[in-house]
């Protein structure tokens, strides 16, 4: 396999860097805006010697030149920002300014010209404006000289138990037609696992699931409770009604086991999770059971992305909050969808 070097726009905290890397891929270069995303990114990659930027829309045409002539880059990757297209958000697509960094980084493969370009977004921007949106990027791509393939890939389906949905789009330098990466399948096959909800009728922060299937699409946005990871439970003993009233961020959760007439209440906190018994309930019956539902910790979210532990712990070590933890997972890229994306593209 010969050297393929990338540079990595819109980087996030690398999910394609890190899956492109482990398929035999070198990073020379990448742009991220965001502070504390950038501290992560520095945090658990070896950055050292690469070119670098933070705000896209403030490296010039000469700025791009002088990368293009002091390093040879044959993918130009871009996870440009989705919250513009995503359902989840008021899908402004190139109204918001968001939606306009996708002209950055097209400006980039204009100038490089690498014989590849990666792009990623949400599987929304297929259905925005009525197909306009994706049509004025693919005319875009096209009229620099690339031929574009895509593919709405699922995680679940490449090693990772998390129900994500994200458009990839291959661009090969040249006009040849065809289809050389895509279709792609997932490791091993479809997944048959599903998303299992176990709460009917309730807001998407109260939202509890079946730990025995996949997870919910991780999110960076929402509030407290189970709002950017979902509730999830350890055994499912139970059933969850509406709640029955907010006051003051709290609110209560009927939780009923299944097949049982009894009912019992837990009480939902922001800042404690579900419950002060240690997110614990008791549920009576035929003898006492104890369930407990909770939300993912960080750490959880960051594997949920393929990233391995000893990444979540550089980025941990070096001060990042929680917070931004869970906000910079429900970003990324997930890996295992990159490394298969490198090692296709290795075959090409």
């Amino acid at each position: 396999m010969i050297d393929v070097n990338f540079i990595d726009l819109c980087a996030g905290i690398g999910g394609i860097r890190l899956g492109l890397e482990q398929a035999g891929h070198t990073c020379v270069g990448f742009c991220e805006f965001d502070k504390f995303t950038l501290q992560s990114y520095k945090a658990i990659h070896n950055t050292e010697g690469e070119w670098e930027a933070h705000d896209i829309t403030k490296v010039t045409d000469d700025d791009i030149r002088d990368l293009a002539a002091t390093r040879t880059i044959d993918i130009v990757c871009g996870g440009f920002p989705c919250q513009a297209f995503s359902i989840a958000g008021k899908r402004r697509g190139f109204a918001d300014t968001r939606g306009t960094i996708f002209f950055e980084v097209a400006r980039f493969i204009s100038i490089i010209r690498p014989r590849y370009f990666i792009c990623e977004n949400v599987k929304g921007l297929l259905s925005h404006d009525k197909g306009r949106t994706f049509g004025t990027i693919l005319s875009t791509l096209s009229s620099l000289g690339y031929c574009v393939e895509w593919q709405v890939l699922n995680s679940k389906d490449f090693g990772v138990p998390q129900n994500r949905e994200r458009v990839f789009l291959i661009g090969h330098l040249g006009t040849t037609s065809g289809r050389a990466v895509f279709p792609i399948a997932g490791a091993g096959g479809e997944n048959p696992c599903k998303l299992q909800e176990i709460t009917h009728g309730v807001a998407d922060a109260y939202r509890t699931y079946d730990s025995d299937g996949l997870s919910r699409t991780l999110k960076s946005e929402g509030g407290g409770l189970g709002a950017k990871t979902g509730l999830y439970t350890v055994q499912q003993l139970c059933t969850i009604d509406k709640p029955v009233g907010t006051k003051g961020g709290t609110g209560a959760l009927k939780i009923k086991n299944v097949g049982i007439d009894h009912a019992g209440t837990v009480t939902a906190r922001y800042y404690k999770g579900l419950s002060a018994n240690s997110c614990n309930v008791d549920i009576e019956g035929q003898g006492a059971h104890k369930i407990r539902i909770r939300k993912l910790t960080p750490r959880e979210c960051w594997r949920l992305q393929g990233f391995p532990d000893e990444y979540f712990d550089r980025a941990k070590a070096a001060g990042v909050s929680d917070t931004q933890l869970y906000k910079q997972a429900g970003n990324a890229v997930t890996v295992n969808v990159a490394r298969a994306i490198g090692k296709k593209i290795n075959e090409i």
